[in-house]
């Protein structure tokens, strides 16, 4: 659970968390990472870049002048020491890059994507000072506009794992036996988080309703994912079950 000292932040502000449940916490693994792309599987989504400025400064008024700047204050971790704080950048992203994409690809895929952050000295010039792969971690929203306030990235190189609460995307309604008869999806879950190799990081995972009828149900560990994820949840977790409709339940009963 991530907590915001609220003593720390201007009154007039009102803070909405929007995890993914640690949607990107660092895992740290000695040995390298070996990742190979199959057939079969969504491929992690295309590099979308976010560009960024050094930020000198932190705490609530720095961040305010940055926010009335059209700017958002974030954060980078380092790989070696991830979520625990050390090793950090502080930079400023453009406020409305951030919100573009996040209603773009939907606050949930917002944090299954990588992105190429892009560090210069100042927004349009041509000296770069850093360019890193990062995954989004934390966003922080107003509560009454849903403007970004704040956002924190760790660093995703090739050799990282990462924990990251991947989208389900539902298909086959349409044939599924049991919705065909009048019955109802029963969505348990709408994320599940997986240990993921940060080359195979995939922006979402397919659930294949076509075959269900009425009382099945897909477990966690049924999903189709590839072999080099591995699953940080019970294996017997439901996903999605066909729950028969109250009134032919009492048809049944008469």
């Amino acid at each position: 659970m991530y907590r915001i000292h609220r003593s720390s932040l201007p009154k007039t502000l009102h803070y909405r968390f929007f995890s993914q449940a640690a949607t990107a916490a660092l895992i740290e693994e000695p040995a390298a990472v070996v990742t190979t792309q199959l057939e079969g599987f969504p491929k992690p989504a295309p590099l979308e870049t976010i560009f960024a400025i050094p930020r000198a400064s932190s705490g609530s008024n720095p961040s305010a002048k940055e926010r009335k700047a059209g700017r958002v204050p974030s954060i980078v971790f380092e790989q070696e020491d991830g979520q625990h704080g050390g090793n950090k950048r502080l930079i400023s992203v453009q406020a409305n890059r951030i919100r573009n994409l996040v209603t773009k690809f939907g606050r949930s895929f917002f944090f299954s994507r990588l992105y190429d952050l892009d560090i210069r000295p100042e927004f349009g010039s041509g000296e770069i000072i850093e360019k890193v792969r990062v995954l989004p971690r934390l966003l922080h929203l107003h509560a009454g506009t849903d403007a970004p306030l704040n956002v924190t990235f760790i660093r995703a190189p090739s050799d990282a794992l990462l924990k990251v609460d991947i989208p389900l995307v539902f298909t086959g309604e349409d044939l599924s036996p049991g919705l065909r008869k009048g019955s109802f999806l029963n969505t348990i879950k709408r994320t599940a988080k997986f240990l993921c190799p940060a080359d195979l990081v995939p922006p979402h995972i397919e659930v294949d309703l076509s075959e269900l009828d009425v009382g099945h149900k897909v477990l966690m560990g049924e999903l189709k994912v590839h072999p080099d994820l591995k699953l940080i949840a019970p294996k017997d977790q439901a996903v999605v079950k066909i729950m028969r409709a109250k009134g032919s339940d009492q048809k049944k009963s008469k």
